[in-house]
């Protein structure tokens, strides 16, 4: 792990991203590898701004939310008469959000703000994310319509940012939701369908992230309202899609991140990380870091962990989006705190 062993996973809701940049940096300094620029403004609720995109494209029509479900919120559908193939939903914003953000960090780092040998992390989130949570139908063809406009985001954003300067994150929650049978799955109904159309894509998505650049995956259990979809009962399913991706990568993955419950200090929740077969060279990150039970809940979970995987570093479960700003500094300083105690 090189000694960094602390994971940004995305959202870091400060004043922008110079802001991100200059407190991660003093607080954290040569502990990250990598750090995002925060998601901050319209994006700091994950993709819940993505929806207002779709809303807005001339061949979408808002439809009425079903109920009752986790989250907001409406969706959208294809108007009357629009062949969904012919739709084209880019661009995105995330390419843009990105270019700027990289501009402010090649700054800070050429100021010595930012260490050399830190990359600018991009989190991007899965097509399943944003089909799953906010389209009605026909959901497999606006899947395949958003993940090429994503794809068309990721070539952009490395045109701009050299590849040695860059780690690009893909975000998986809803995927989460769709084994729980929170929101329906539009390829597969059983388990094992699901997780072979969910690995696959994933896959996929790392397949489309040069050589050279940095590839990494957050799977989360999501963190509207500071709750889950459902309560996972134990790793067994993060585990499952780790090492689909781990078994079917086609390049290198630096990074997985699993997310730990607030509440979970118990040897059946990690058991199953028995069975995680990553590569050597991929850096296990547990999001086990909680602001509401400090550095001793930190400790606890850390200690459950080792007893069964006795390598990794450290996250929160998800993004710290949905966090009060005046807490980001005490954050920041507890993840220093739990990752020194590490060694």
């Amino acid at each position: 792990m090189d000694g960094r062993g602390i994971h940004l996973c995305g959202s870091v809701p400060l004043d922008g991203p110079e802001a991100v940049f200059r407190q991660v940096s003093a607080r954290l300094g040569r502990r990250v590898a990598r750090i995002p620029d925060g998601e901050t403004g319209i994006r700091n609720n994950w993709v819940v701004w993505q929806l207002a995109k779709l809303q807005a494209h001339p061949d979408l029509m808002t439809v009425p939310p079903p109920s009752p479900e986790y989250g907001p919120s409406e969706r959208v559908r294809p108007r009357p008469g629009v062949d969904p193939r012919s739709i084209d939903l880019g661009p995105l914003g995330y390419a843009e959000a990105a270019v700027a953000s990289w501009k402010v960090f090649d700054r800070l780092r050429a100021d010595g703000v930012i260490d050399e040998g830190v990359r600018f992390q991009v989190s991007l989130p899965s097509p399943i994310a944003v089909i799953g949570a906010f389209t009605a139908g026909p959901q497999a063809e606006l899947e395949r319509r958003y993940e090429a406009a994503l794809f068309a985001e990721l070539e952009a954003i490395v045109a701009e940012v050299p590849a040695r300067d860059l780690a690009i994150q893909w975000d998986a929650a809803v995927e989460f939701a769709l084994f729980e049978g929170v929101f329906p799955s539009w390829f597969g109904s059983g388990y094992e369908q699901v997780l072979a159309g969910v690995t696959e894509r994933l896959i996929r998505l790392g397949a489309a992230v040069p050589e050279g650049v940095e590839l990494g995956y957050h799977l989360c259990y999501g963190d509207f309202g500071h709750r889950h979809f459902v309560e996972p009962a134990d790793t067994s399913t993060l585990v499952a899609v780790a090492n689909g991706i781990a078994s079917g990568a086609t390049r290198p993955v630096e990074w997985i991140h699993l997310p730990v419950p607030r509440n979970r200090a118990d040897a059946e929740y990690f058991a199953p990380l028995a069975d995680l077969r990553l590569a050597p060279s991929t850096t296990l990150y547990l999001g086990l870091v909680h602001a509401g039970d400090g550095f001793a809940g930190g400790r606890r979970r850390i200690e459950a962990a080792r007893a069964v995987v006795r390598h990794f570093g450290i996250a929160t479960e998800c993004g710290f989006g949905r966090r009060p700003v005046e807490q980001i500094p005490q954050l920041l300083d507890l993840h220093a705190r739990l990752a020194d105690s590490l060694s």
